[in-house]
């Protein structure tokens, strides 16, 4: 029987095209490129798939029983985990594409870190009402300990680069709180509150789950010292936003930087647009528009497929009840 790989991806150029078809071939399978728009018209095609490489709950609900790998494009997965149903079997395996966004994702935050360090969100308005104003007192990379929430790829990219720059301390705080390197220490989520009074800087890189939901609270907020930055590129749904207004608003808080937000797209009515020394980007930080980013996250497939084929464990399996 015909092996089937259907591919539903916008930007595949042909070159990647190749790389996977090239791959496929050599393994025995048999590879299909579609485009989001054309996936009803492909669901025939879908439905005959033994594995889906994608995003797109439309073209996964199309799948049939032969389907027995989906591998998501995107890093984070919560959707697909909150939802099961849209699954042909239990048995499916799921993965995801954990590690082509670290780069892209990694040079946001410490974009964003400077800027904040640099006090970028108040000059901006300076300059935007066209006055001359040069003596905001800045802080250097250097002088600030850094914290990461969520001390995965992104956030251990993240920590590689700062390093890079003369940050020291640079702190993990993970769901273990085990050693993994560039970190100086990792502590577990549990001591998140002995923790946060150290940090100048939180950066926050969780999936989203149900634990992670909310674990920035409005407690926590005032755990962090005066002045301190927060960075959020995980999950809106981590952050008591209306918290995170306040002490913006207060000067408790010096600055934050949101690429996430709840909900999304954030409406053009709602507070956060018009808080204190507040950075927002739309969802930005792991867009495919970096080339890297795209070859890097073919690249991973084309492992993973080779794994597959020969029944080796995926190299990143999702455990579907801890949503990574």
């Amino acid at each position: 029987m015909e092996r089937i790989i259907c591919v539903c991806i916008e930007w595949l150029n042909d070159q990647q095209k190749r790389q996977i078809q090239e791959v496929a071939s050599k393994l025995g399978f048999d590879a299909r490129f579609y485009v989001n728009d054309q996936v009803e018209g492909a669901k025939s095609r879908i439905a005959e798939a033994e594995i889906l490489f994608a995003h797109s709950p439309e073209a996964l609900q199309a799948a049939t029983d032969r389907l027995k790998w989906y591998c998501c494009s995107f890093a984070g997965v919560d959707p697909y985990c909150a939802h099961p149903e849209w699954f042909p079997t239990q048995e499916c395996l799921l993965s995801c594409s954990s590690g082509a966004y670290d780069e892209t994702i990694g040079e946001h935050l410490v974009m964003t870190t400077l800027m904040l360090l640099r006090r970028m969100p108040e000059y901006a308005r300076i300059t935007a009402e066209r006055r001359w104003e040069n003596q905001l007192p800045i802080r250097s990379i250097r002088e600030v300990q850094i914290g990461v929430l969520g001390a995965g790829n992104i956030g251990s990219e993240y920590a590689r680069k700062v390093l890079s720059l003369g940050a020291r301390p640079v702190i993990g705080i993970s769901r273990t709180g085990a050693p993994r390197e560039p970190f100086d220490q990792v502590f577990p989520i549990a001591q998140l509150d002995e923790v946060l009074p150290r940090l100048d800087v939180l950066v926050m890189a969780l999936p989203g789950t149900p634990e992670t939901q909310g674990v920035l609270t409005k407690d926590r907020i005032a755990l962090l010292p005066e002045g301190a930055l927060v960075i959020n590129v995980g999950r809106g749904t981590a952050v008591d936003q209306p918290a995170l207004i306040e002490a913006l608003e207060s000067g408790h808080l010096a600055g934050a930087a949101l690429d996430v937000m709840s909900p999304e797209p954030l409406p053009a009515d709602h507070p956060l647009w018009d808080a204190k020394n507040i950075l927002i980007t739309p969802h930005v930080s792991g867009n495919m528009t970096m080339a890297w980013t795209r070859d890097e996250c073919v690249r991973l497939f084309c492992e993973d497929l080779k794994n597959y084929a020969s029944g080796r464990p995926l190299a990143r399996l999702v455990d579907r009840t801890l949503g990574y």
